[in-house]
């Protein structure tokens, strides 16, 4: 009896132990498969959320520089700048990590009192500490060597990068402004973006919030202490003659008390862009403190009606057409009445009807009624043909933001009065490199370059620089003589005594703002180019709303002009075309 109860006594904890067993077995089974229901939901269904929240321990790094801008000898115009940002976390705080620790050390490095650097890391309202800003290499790096001894976890640095002009308001409107927060740029550092933020190959990493590097096997050891970069950019820009130009604009800008202005040097024979002076001009490095009207590019967004300098285009149009020849001779009777408007020669009073005049006369003089007489050889549509070779009414194509296509009318809309206004440079209306671009094809044999501020190499030549042949050689060549003879006839200011040169100065009246007839401001302007048997350079003078003084283009664009010429014909080492006086021994 005592036998079979034991028996029975062991059968039910038996099995009772096996139903415990069976019990903790489901339950295995069943966090097992809850287990695994959790890491397909993080694996696979919600991953977004537990990665970022994974990103916010460490912090990922694809630091990339800029390339840098050069003028054509070398000169740095533009460059990045690396600096540093001082965060701390309270936090992290700890016995051995104090505020009045960290202060203490960092103050004398910093160049901050102790007691002003203190109270700034003891608030604890705030989860991240802005400890100190815009640090540079030097100072960071110190800083480092501090965090790394001390082994403190609070403290991290930021590294950042910061577009820097080195030489301040010089070239502004060519080389614009880059802004790394907000991606915004302009000048050349918009129009070569590419090239400028094209990294061969770069180099990422991730690191903790303390600054410590995250290594995997796809890490290279070497990226941290790399800082990939842009590939550099090289402009056509001669700082020398850059400067000659930005000087003598300001100079003679301020003595005129005038709005605006511009000078533009270019190589007529590769398009090349020597100097590009444009007033007011700006620090870049300040940009954020300018406003926008002085930022803008005024000569590639603006258009203005060219005034006399566009006889030489009307002349130009007429010779290659056949309508006149070298030797023509044109009726200029000082004034013409059309409808109820009066256009007389700029001299009339003085000189009266001029009568029976040589196309050398017509430019010396710069005669009005001469060249709407020149013009009215033109069909209307001869003309507007002849206009559209020379690039107006479309953009010439330079390699800079913003540029305006200028306003040229269709023939179709063309009346007797529009053609008059036309022929002398009041019926369109252009902008500055368009009439670069235009009169550098009569100092080229009658190609047109694309006019452009980067250097670019043979292959990207061939895709971006055009040529086209506007007029024939021969009639470049007849312009030029004409021009030529007409500067050296009188007592112009632009007038050399080494150089042949070739030029034609301009004044017009500046249209009122609302668009309705003109203020009573002036455009001034001279554009030439020399020596004029083999041209170098070819230079153009805009000056706005001069106040003082006699406001005309050989007043005021003119002095700049020739300034301009003679100090670029010493910094190139161009050689006089002009019979020299003998030495005397």
């Amino acid at each position: 009896m005592g036998y079979e109860k034991d028996k029975k006594e062991n059968s039910g904890r038996n099995r009772r132990c096996n139903d415990v067993t069976n019990w903790l077995d489901i339950l295995y089974v069943f966090i097992v498969v809850i287990l695994l229901i959790h890491l397909i939901v993080l694996q696979l269904i919600d991953p977004h959320r537990y990665r970022e929240r994974g990103k916010m321990q460490r912090a990922s790094h694809d630091f990339e520089l800029r390339g840098d801008i050069y003028d054509r000898n070398g000169i740095k115009l533009a460059t990045d700048r690396i600096y540093y940002n001082i965060y701390a976390r309270p936090v992290d705080y700890s016995k051995r990590e104090t505020p009045q620790k960290i202060a203490q050390l960092f103050a004398p490095v910093l160049n901050i009192p102790e007691q002003t650097l203190l109270k700034k890391l003891s608030d604890k309202n705030i989860k991240v500490i802005a400890v100190q800003k815009n640090v540079d290499r030097d100072t960071a790096q110190k800083i480092m060597k501090i965090i790394a001894k001390n082994n403190f976890r609070s403290i991290s640095l930021d590294k950042k990068d910061e577009r820097e002009y080195p030489q301040g308001v010089f070239a502004s409107h060519v080389l614009g402004f880059y802004n790394f927060e907000a991606d915004l740029s302009s000048g050349v550092e918009y129009s070569a973006r590419d090239k400028l933020e094209h990294v061969v190959k770069a180099t990422g990493y991730q690191q903790t919030r303390d600054g410590k590097i995250i290594y995997k096997f796809s890490t290279d050891p070497v990226a941290p202490t790399l800082n990939p970069k842009g590939l550099d950019v090289t402009l056509t820009i001669d700082a020398a003659i850059q400067h000659v130009c930005e000087k003598e604009l300001f100079k003679m800008v301020k003595e005129k008390a005038a709005l605006r202005g511009a000078v533009i040097v270019m190589n007529p024979k590769n398009g090349e862009i020597l100097a590009y002076a444009v007033y007011p001009t700006y620090d870049p490095n300040k940009f954020q403190k300018v406003p926008n009207n002085i930022i803008k590019n005024w000569t590639l967004t603006d258009v203005y009606p060219p005034g006399s300098t566009f006889k030489i285009i009307t002349v130009t149009s007429a010779m290659e057409l056949g309508k006149i020849n070298e030797h023509s001779i044109i009726q200029d009777q000082g004034r013409i009445k059309f409808g109820n408007y009066t256009i007389e020669n700029y001299d009339y009073k003085q000189r009266g009807a001029p009568g029976r005049i040589n196309l050398v006369y017509l430019f010396e003089h710069s005669s009005n009624i001469g060249s709407v007489n020149v013009g009215y050889l033109m069909t209307h549509k001869e003309f507007y043909s002849m206009l559209k070779k020379f690039g107006f009414g479309e953009k010439s194509g330079i390699d800079l933001p913003a540029e305006s296509s200028g306003l040229l009318a269709s023939p179709k809309y063309w009346d007797k009065g529009l053609h008059m206004t036309m022929s002398y440079g009041y019926g369109t209306s252009v902008s500055i490199m368009q009439m670069v671009s235009a009169v550098s094809a009569l100092a080229n044999n009658g190609v047109r370059v694309t006019p452009h501020i980067i250097k670019y190499t043979p292959e990207e030549e061939e895709e971006k620089i055009k040529r086209v042949q506007t007029i024939s050689p021969e009639t470049a060549k007849t312009i030029t003589k004409l021009l030529v003879q007409s500067v050296n006839n009188g007592k112009s200011t632009i007038k050399s005594d080494r150089y042949n040169i070739a030029a034609k100065t301009g004044t017009s009246r500046k249209p009122a703002a609302n668009g309705r007839g003109y203020s009573g401001a002036m455009y001034t302007s001279t554009i030439g180019y020399f020596p004029a048997n083999d041209p170098q350079v070819l230079v153009y003078v805009v000056v706005d709303s001069a106040s003082k003084g006699a406001i005309w283009g050989n007043t005021v664009a003119g002095p700049i002009f020739h300034e301009v010429c003679e100090q670029i014909a010493r910094i190139l080492d161009i050689k006089p075309d002009k019979p020299q006086p003998t030495k005397k021994k």
